[in-house]
């Protein structure tokens, strides 16, 4: 299975590592890694993840985040977005409902 970020996901990510990294120095990086690593266990586990608005949904293990993600052909997980999911969830769904 290969991996296709959106630029709508990256600057989730981004966004994600500012903020950590403005809580503690070095916790951006942590996140940034972790999230990642997160996004790379889609080439073995990509379709097993639970059906949100129309997108498997797969919860972060370290951080409240969730990666929201499609499959494309079986063989492509395109990764949508990368979601706080302390934010109001109405919120989110309107994140995912304006791609």
């Amino acid at each position: 299975m290969k991996i296709e970020l959106l630029s709508s996901a990256m600057s989730d990510l981004m966004e994600g590592r500012q903020f950590y990294e403005e809580q503690v120095e070095g916790l951006g990086e942590y996140f940034f890694d972790s999230l990642f690593s997160d996004i790379d266990s889609l080439t073995l586990y990509a379709g097993i993840h639970p059906v949100f608005c129309g997108y498997h949904r797969m919860l972060s293990k370290r951080f409240p985040y969730a990666v929201y993600y499609k499959l494309k052909e079986k063989s492509i997980a395109t990764v949508w977005r990368v979601l706080d999911l302390r934010r109001d969830p109405k919120r989110i769904q309107g994140s995912l409902k304006n791609l």
